[in-house]
């Protein structure tokens, strides 16, 4: 008897070892590299499923129910969503419909991809990065005040703006309707006698939160440019058009919001 209850349990055992894939597979589906790539990631004890490292080929995973770690960072696999960097011209609304018939983020995108929808928004005259996605789960961490996400911009101000007034924003800050606010970094890129171009880093997504700051101290802007979200870079992605993030980028930036 107790023969036949050591036999059904190994059976079990044999059945659950035959779930799911190989995990050197389904971190290559995940974009770390070629099958053998994947296979050494794992040789070098980077790879943890449910928490325990695991460093032995052959080992199965099954996607929708356990999870799996490289350097710490989840592996996110699912191919139903999808995550874009969208580069937001002028006078586009912020938005995937509006009433008023405005140029919105949908007409841009199309109806390519079902439920997407944009991680922040940026005002009517700003330009620059904006991120979209349909997975809800990062979408709420993206968002989320707890991880704030920082976030770089390229303003053009009116006026010579000053290297001490800059470097003030940074460490003193600016008393806007709704609290004080500080910079993280302030940089002046170019100047003449009429503008300043400054490259502007902050976590806050406070709306208009980078003009705000700067009509306060009596520098209006008139060209802002958003070129960061996190690790992920507007580059070289022309006004009004987009692409889909890769899945380094995309890992990048689960990382960055605790995913």
């Amino acid at each position: 008897m107790p023969h036949q209850y050591s036999r059904a349990n190994n059976a079990q055992e044999e059945s659950r070892n035959n779930e799911g894939e190989r995990l050197q597979k389904i971190l290559a589906q995940a974009g770390f590299g070629s099958r053998r790539k994947c296979e050494q990631i794992i040789l070098d004890g980077r790879v943890e499923v449910d928490g325990e490292l695991v460093t032995e080929m052959g080992t199965r995973v099954d996607m929708s129910r356990q999870e799996v770690r490289v350097d710490g960072s989840r592996v996110r696999l699912n191919g139903n969503h999808v995550t874009l960097a969208l580069n937001k011209p002028r006078r586009v609304l912020s938005a995937m419909e509006d009433p008023k018939g405005r140029y919105t983020l949908r007409d841009i995108i199309g109806d390519k991809y079902e439920r997407v929808f944009h991680m922040g928004r940026l005002d009517y005259e700003s330009e620059g990065l904006i991120l979209m996605t349909n997975d809800g789960e990062l979408s709420q961490h993206v968002m989320h005040p707890k991880y704030e996400v920082e976030k770089t911009y390229v303003a053009t101000v009116e006026g010579k703006l000053s290297g001490t007034v800059a470097r003030r924003l940074v460490t003193q800050g600016v008393q806007l309707d709704d609290g004080w606010i500080k910079l993280d970094r302030c940089a002046i890129l170019d100047q003449t006698r009429e503008f300043t171009m400054v490259k502007v880093v902050l976590h806050s997504g406070k709306n208009r939160i980078v003009r705000r700051i700067f009509g306060a101290i009596g520098f209006p802007v008139r060209r802002l440019v958003r070129t960061q979200i996190g690790p992920i870079k507007l580059g070289e992605l022309k006004p009004g058009s987009y692409r889909v993030l890769s899945q380094p980028e995309l890992r990048s930036l689960s990382k960055e919001v605790g995913l």
